[in-house]
């Protein structure tokens, strides 16, 4: 049975200042297998992959490979250990094209030391081909969606032929129809004998590809079992300690006048002839597959990007949105779906990113008020549950949940009438998406509205009181909650159904 373990870590403890990241962490992975990960944000998952991938050194403990102890100190030694790892925040560089970013460390150089870029183009085409990605090589990051992205960073790790690879949270920016793709790839990589460490808060799809399951609790695991002896209800007992009875805390709200009426909205090209309204007290939810235009409208709506034509009304009166500050400034905020490029400024403290939209509660009478922000900030942290061993930590250190929610403190103190929240829970656990569902409910009890884009079906049928699908870049039907259905949604989804009374 030993000669059938790949990867052992042994009593591997990390600390930071204020916390206990990892104690005593025992745990294997077989060849040829997949061991999933499941654990709330901030259990302990990614720091141990850190570990493992050379990021991060152990205060104490041993790591072993096919049983040899070694010491990993970067990842690029890692790398030459066999372990290539896809990071559940994606860092990429906008400017970069696609042939760059798949080789970005390990670049192809020829007998003079110069890049080979001839090869550099080679392998890239041949690479996008076996994947069939529908774009070139020479295609800028900028100009890909989220979904591209990730797609990318998943083939980049692939690409290293490597015995180990760490999947932090690889399906979290996909479509359903790319989530097959890798769930595919992946059955193949296990038949080669790749050894295969996932970490995923999709309970569902989870027990679709594990073999093994092991749960962390606040830095410790609490116990690991083949997925045969495990169901979903067991594993999200375990992950927070107790039994979330109910998922979804949606709950009855009186609603009011339409806080946003958006009529024949138009970007060239993106969409077109968009119309809907939301009302005081209600979650409105935008369904739709990948590229469907719900993202675009949103943004254009926050004033990120143009909108060609069209009128937009809040609380009744008509506004032109030219930026974000006009945006801001009618209360409408937006959270973004990518959190890094958009939502945080990483290198900077919880306490500077949480302030950072409202800096003239801060300063004012040419002073900086220290007592002030430190109030508004952990008042707001305690309403958020934000989870962070000091104000002046980086944001970058904090989970993906707690980042969330710093994010969504940063809106709130703005005190907006209207909230779009695009893809609000995506990378995070069922704990703290509970605690953002809970947020959203108490948002719209307030008198607020919220709009709320996501790919999660359940999730929309779940929060929502109204739900818009678009595809191809136009609504094609509006649902009342009483006939919430997926098949209803997809059928609007796909265009196999459009309603007349949307257009």
């Amino acid at each position: 049975m030993e000669n059938n373990i790949k990867l052992r870590v042994s009593k591997i403890e990390k600390s930071f200042p204020g916390v206990k990241a990892l104690d005593k962490i025992d745990f294997t992975v077989k060849k040829g297998s997949v061991h999933v990960l499941c654990g709330e944000n901030g259990a302990g998952k990614s720091t141990l992959m850190k570990i493992i991938n050379g990021i991060y050194q152990p205060d104490s403990g041993q790591i072993f490979i096919d049983e040899k102890p070694v010491k990993i100190s970067n990842p690029i030694q890692a790398r030459s250990l066999g372990i290539s790892m896809i990071f559940q925040e994606m860092n990429y560089v906008p400017e970069m094209t696609v042939e760059e970013n798949i080789f970005l460390g390990n670049l192809p150089v020829n007998k003079f030391g110069s890049v080979d870029w001839k090869l550099v183009r080679k392998r890239a085409t041949e690479l996008l081909r076996l994947e069939n990605l529908p774009y070139s090589p020479t295609t800028l990051l900028k100009d890909l969606t989220v979904s591209d992205i990730q797609m990318l960073e998943i083939i980049k790790a692939i690409s290293y032929k490597s015995d180990i690879i760490i999947m932090d949270e690889p399906t979290s920016a996909i479509t359903l129809k790319e989530v097959e793709k890798l769930f595919v790839k992946i059955r193949e990589l296990k038949a080669r004998g790749v050894s295969i460490i996932y970490i995923s808060h999709k309970l569902d799809e989870i027990f679709q590809i594990a073999d093994e399951i092991t749960v962390f609790r606040d830095g410790t695991v609490v116990e690991s079992h083949p997925k045969e002896e495990l169901d979903i209800e067991t594993v999200i007992a375990l992950m927070v300690g107790r039994k979330l009875t109910n998922t979804y805390p949606k709950e009855e709200v009186k609603q009011g006048e339409n806080l946003l009426e958006v009529k024949k909205l138009n970007s060239k090209g993106v969409f077109n002839n968009v119309n809907f309204h939301v009302k005081k007290g209600e979650i409105v939810g935008f369904a739709g597959l990948m590229g469907a235009g719900r993202t675009e409208v949103m943004r254009s709506l926050f004033g990120l990007d143009p909108i060609t034509s069209g009128s937009v009304k809040i609380k009744g009166k008509e506004v032109s949105i030219k930026n974000v500050r006009g945006s801001i400034n009618n209360g409408l905020v937006m959270l973004s779906e990518d959190r890094r490029r958009y939502g945080i400024i990483p290198v900077r403290s919880v306490r500077e990113n949480t302030t950072l939209t409202f800096l003239q509660k801060v300063f004012y009478k040419m002073m900086y008020h220290k007592k002030v922000e430190h109030n508004i900030v952990t008042d707001m942290f305690t309403k958020m549950k934000v989870k962070t061993p000091t104000l002046e930590t980086t944001i970058q250190s904090l989970s993906g949940g707690n980042q969330q929610k710093v994010v969504l403190a940063k809106w709130m103190i703005r005190n907006p009438d209207i909230l779009i929240l695009d893809e609000p829970t995506r990378g995070i656990d069922v704990g703290a998406k509970f605690e953002i569902y809970k947020l959203m409910t108490n948002l719209v009890k307030e008198g607020k509205a919220v709009i709320m884009v996501s790919s999660e079906l359940p999730e929309l049928i779940g929060m929502c009181d109204r739900i818009y699908v678009m595809s191809k870049g136009t609504i094609t039907g509006e649902i009342e909650r009483k006939d919430f259905s997926q098949e209803l949604i997809m059928k609007y989804a796909t265009g196999t159904l459009i309603s007349n009374e949307v257009n």
